[in-house]
């Protein structure tokens, strides 16, 4: 190392951060809060059979793609990861990340904890990997409700889905509460910068 330049030989670069957490907890206003104050983080879009809905933006919030687009791509490997979620199907794709890590930047990814469990398998992937958990199941039946958009079968599944992946926290490399939106922001973003001045 040349001691009069920087420490670059030292730094990690293109840090692939994934964050999960039961649906309704709030992932993705977090993230969106944290984009906002990081600009060496770029979201990576998954691709998804899921209709469109109305506040939503093609290649900003998801890839919108039929199934058997879908299916060609995952036969093809192009998926890191892949899941049915609630009849639909969602996976990230393995081009995506290379994008974001070849423009320098560190690939955030906002996915299910099904889905970060097949990224957590994987050998060939380094990751850090980042539960999002609810202050209590109560709180996130009240979020879920506050949606409008979950009819009482889907809410129920929701509901237990979220008991279950609540047990594979012990799994995972950090563990932050949203209880309140700033703090949880503030703790993410504590998470991000301890692991880029990780040797």
């Amino acid at each position: 190392m040349n001691i009069n330049g920087l420490y670059e030989d030292y730094r990690r670069e293109g840090i692939f951060f994934v964050v999960t957490g039961p649906s309704g907890v709030g992932k993705t206003t977090l993230m969106e809060k944290l984009l906002g104050r990081d600009e060496g983080l770029s979201y990576s879009v998954s691709h998804t059979t899921r209709k469109q809905r109305p506040n939503e933006t093609d290649g900003e919030d998801y890839y919108f793609v039929g199934e058997k687009e879908f299916f060609r791509i995952k036969d093809d490997g192009g998926f890191l990861e892949w899941a049915e979620i609630y009849g639909d199907y969602y996976g990230t794709s393995r081009g995506e990340i290379e994008r974001i890590r070849a423009s320098g930047l560190d690939p955030f990814l906002d996915i299910d904890v099904q889905g970060a469990e097949q990224v957590r398998n994987n050998s060939a992937v380094d990751a850090v990997f980042i539960f999002i958990a609810p202050p209590s199941l109560k709180e996130l039946e009240t979020r879920i409700d506050n949606r409008g958009a979950e009819g009482s079968e889907s809410r129920k599944k929701r509901l237990n889905l979220a008991r279950d992946e609540l047990t594979r926290i012990p799994d995972f490399d950090y563990l932050i509460v949203n209880q309140d939106l700033e703090q949880a922001t503030d703790d993410l973003e504590s998470v991000i910068r301890a692991e880029r001045i990780k040797i």
